[in-house]
C-alpha cells in the first residue's frame, strides 16, 4: 500500500527541513492546490509531470514557459504572507532560504503544510532536491527515475570538466552598476557552475557575493566574464567591457563576456548539466576547434 501524503510530508520534513518549519495538522491526503517557491523546485515539479497541482509560483519560477501563466506571489526572498496565503493553498513547497524570516514564520503558522526543499552548490545537492520534491508530492519512484537521468547528465559533465588540463578563469559579475563590481566568491551557485563547466572561479578567496576592488579583479586576470542575463543589473555587455577595470583583464581585452539566463545557470535543477555544457563551450570552443 502506498504511504499516505501525511507520512510522506512528515518524512520530507524530518530528512530535509530540520526544525526550521513544521507541517500543521489537517493536511489534505492529496494536495491539489500547491504554491511552489523557488525556480528549480518548480522545474522539478514540471519534470515530474505534477504541474496540474500548482496554483501559484514565485517570480523566480520562470521555466518552463507554462509556469509564467500561474499567479505570481512575489520574489522568493521578499514574500508577503498575505500574497502567498490569499490563493488558498493546501500545501506550500518552498526552496530553503525563502523569506524574509518573518514572512516564513507567519506562513509556517498559518495551518498549511510547508515543505522546505534543501538547496546546495553541487551535483549531489541537485539530486537531493529532486528526491525531496518528489517525496513531498508522493511521487518517490518518479523522483528516483528523474534523479537517475539527471545524475547521469551531471556525471558526464563532471567527467568532461575533469579532462580539461589547462583550466581557464571565470569571473561571475552580479552587478557593475555605478562602477562598483559585485562578484561571486566560493560557496555559491555561480562558483559551482563554473567548476562544473571545467573552469576556475577567478575570485575564490572569499565566500558568497560581495563588492570587490578594482585591484582584486585585475589581479584575478579572468579569461571570461560571466553575467546573469535578465538579472537586476540592466547594464549591457558593451557597458561591462567599457569598465576600465574589466577592460584591463584578459577577458576584457579579448571582449569575452557571456550572459546566461539566471535560473538556467544558478538554479541547480534538471537543466544544470546542460548549462555547464554551454558555459564550457563558451570557455573552450577555440581549444576544441583546434583539436587540443
Amino acid at each position: 500500500m502506498r504511504p499516505t501524503r501525511r507520512r510522506l510530508i512528515a518524512s520530507a520534513f524530518a530528512a530535509f527541513a530540520g526544525a526550521a518549519l513544521s507541517a500543521a495538522p489537517g493536511f489534505a491526503e492529496e494536495p491539489g492546490r500547491i504554491v511552489v517557491i523557488g525556480g528549480s523546485v518548480t522545474e522539478i515539479v514540471y519534470a515530474l509531470g505534477e504541474e496540474d497541482r500548482l496554483i501559484a509560483r514565485d517570480s523566480t519560477s520562470s521555466y518552463p514557459e507554462a509556469a509564467n501563466d500561474l499567479p505570481d506571489v512575489g520574489y522568493i526572498r521578499q514574500l508577503s504572507p498575505e500574497g502567498v496565503l490569499s490563493v488558498g493553498p493546501d500545501m506550500i513547497l518552498a526552496l530553503e532560504g525563502f523569506g524574509p524570516p518573518e514572512a516564513a514564520s507567519v506562513i509556517s503558522q498559518a495551518g498549511i503544510p510547508v515543505v522546505v526543499i534543501p538547496d546546495g552548490f553541487d551535483s549531489a545537492a541537485i539530486l537531493t532536491k529532486i528526491r525531496a520534491t518528489a517525496e513531498a508530492l508522493g511521487r518517490a519512484e518518479a523522483g528516483e527515475e528523474l534523479a537517475a537521468k539527471v545524475g547521469a547528465d551531471l556525471k558526464a559533465a563532471e567527467e568532461a570538466a575533469a579532462g580539461i588540463k589547462n583550466k581557464r578563469k571565470v569571473l561571475f559579475l552580479l552587478s557593475v552598476q555605478g562602477g562598483r563590481l559585485m562578484a561571486s566568491g566560493a560557496n555559491t551557485h555561480a562558483d559551482g557552475i563554473i567548476r562544473l563547466a571545467g573552469g576556475v572561479n577567478a575570485l575564490s578567496g572569499f565566500d558568497g557575493y560581495k563588492e570587490v576592488s578594482n585591484e582584486a579583479v585585475i589581479e584575478a586576470a579572468p579569461d571570461l566574464i560571466l553575467r546573469m542575463r535578465g538579472g537586476r543589473d540592466p547594464s549591457s555587455d558593451a557597458e561591462v567591457l567599457s569598465n576600465p577595470t574589466i577592460a584591463a583583464t584578459p577577458a576584457g581585452k579579448a571582449g569575452r563576456v557571456i550572459g546566461m539566463d539566471g535560473l538556467f545557470i544558478l538554479g541547480y535543477g534538471p537543466r544544470t548539466a546542460e548549462a555547464a555544457r554551454e558555459l564550457g563551450e563558451a570557455l573552450y570552443s577555440d581549444v576544441r576547434a583546434a583539436g587540443n
